[in-house]
């Protein structure tokens, strides 16, 4: 059986089938990149449509990182998937603090998830930050909480939780502030894949 061996042509075939999914839908050429690297992480054309990205996102979070900004997680995929090298270069890190045994106490005392529990920990360090949550709605729900109560300000926050249980409502909750810059996918589909690509994506960029 023939098949594309080589990794740089593999990905050019793809974002080749991918592109004219996009074609209608009036995108810059840095939306289209990031557009193309999530549908291309989901293997599913179908997130066309429900890409969402709030028009000073992308210009936000470049200069961010240019700026040594470090970037927040809910869960370790998502901090293992982002390409430290890249972002070690502008002098960012990534933390994730969901494993923390101090995060699973805060978690168990206050009887919330361990996610949410971590987003609350950073609590200031959140400031001037680039946030990316894949997995869990309660830690973005906990995160818009801080912006709106606590004054907490990130530059960008990439919320793409899945499920069936609050991640459309949060999700839906995050297109509807305007206060903070952000890129999300409207219903239940999300997942730590796809907040991987759009914080990789926009390293590339």
């Amino acid at each position: 059986m023939d098949f594309i061996k080589q990794p740089q042509e593999i990905e050019n075939k793809s974002f080749e089938i991918i592109a004219p999914h996009l074609k209608n839908l009036n995108l810059s050429a840095e939306e289209t990149k990031i557009y193309s690297r999530i549908i291309h992480a989901a293997g599913d054309v179908e997130y066309a449509p429900i890409i969402k990205i709030s028009p000073d996102a992308i210009s936000a979070a470049k200069n961010a990182l240019q700026s040594g900004a470090n970037i927040f997680t809910d869960v370790e995929m998502v901090r293992t998937g982002i390409n430290k090298k890249v972002l070690k270069k502008f002098g960012g890190e990534v933390f994730c603090k969901v494993a923390d045994d101090e995060i699973k106490k805060i978690a168990e005392r206050e009887k919330i998830t361990r996610s949410m529990a971590a987003m609350r920990n950073f609590g200031e360090k959140l400031n001037k930050s680039i946030i990316a949550i894949g997995n869990a709605p309660t830690a973005l729900f906990e995160v818009l909480r801080l912006v709106e109560e606590e004054n907490i300000s990130p530059v960008v926050i990439i919320g793409v939780p899945v499920g069936f249980v609050g991640a459309a409502d949060s999700k839906l909750k995050l297109a509807e502030q305007n206060k903070i810059p952000f890129i999300t996918v409207e219903g239940t589909k999300g997942g730590s894949p796809i907040a991987v690509a759009a914080v990789n994506a926009i390293l590339y960029l």
